[in-house]
């Protein structure tokens, strides 16, 4: 299957230095990484998306426009800052859960909803995915969400083509054996 980049690559002639240059950034990726951003933390990707905009200047010296386009270093940036939303967010639910008052997980309403078949999949594919490392989470985040290729991914991770791929074999292997029901074919953007 030939996968067409949506994207083309952008011309980069060095780091985005100038306020101008970082807001010609902001107008050609903020849509798409909201997009990314939602499919993690819905409540929170107008905030993530500015966070992924204010480490973009932050650390605009450490980038190097050899190593990877403007748009997989900026996904790069986008990664690390949800996944540290994603880590506050559980400390946050795991201190409320201790706090909760007993009873409450066990109530009708949540018996009825763990009878629903799709909500016994989508709880089950959660699970799948927290029990994934982080690196291959990633891997697979940004090839089905973000709809990377490979070698986007690649230089947004900072990691080798091969490294990609082979993290994406390791995944699917992982959800197939986890969630059989679900169609994990939807990923091949390699």
């Amino acid at each position: 299957m030939t996968v067409v980049d949506q994207n083309p690559p952008e011309a980069s002639p060095g780091p985005p230095r100038t306020a101008a240059d970082f807001q010609a950034l902001f107008s050609a990726h903020a849509d798409e990484l909201h997009r990314y951003l939602s499919r993690w933390a819905p409540e929170a990707a107008d905030d993530l998306v500015g966070d992924v905009f204010v480490a973009a200047i932050r650390g605009r010296a450490g980038y190097d426009p050899a190593r990877a386009a403007v748009r997989p270093w900026l996904y790069g940036i986008a990664t690390n800052v949800v996944r540290t939303h994603l880590r506050s967010r559980r400390r946050e639910r795991s201190a409320t859960a201790r706090v909760a008052p007993p009873g409450h997980a066990d109530s009708h309403e949540n018996r009825v909803v763990d009878q629903v078949d799709a909500q016994v999949r989508a709880r089950r594919l959660a699970r799948a995915l927290e029990d994934l490392a982080p690196r291959d989470r990633d891997v697979l985040l940004l090839t089905s969400w973000a709809g990377m290729d490979s070698t986007e991914v690649a230089q947004a991770l900072d990691i080798p083509v091969g490294t990609v791929r082979s993290r994406l074999h390791r995944v699917r292997r992982h959800l197939r054996a986890a969630c059989p029901l679900i169609d994990l074919e939807g990923t091949d953007h390699a």
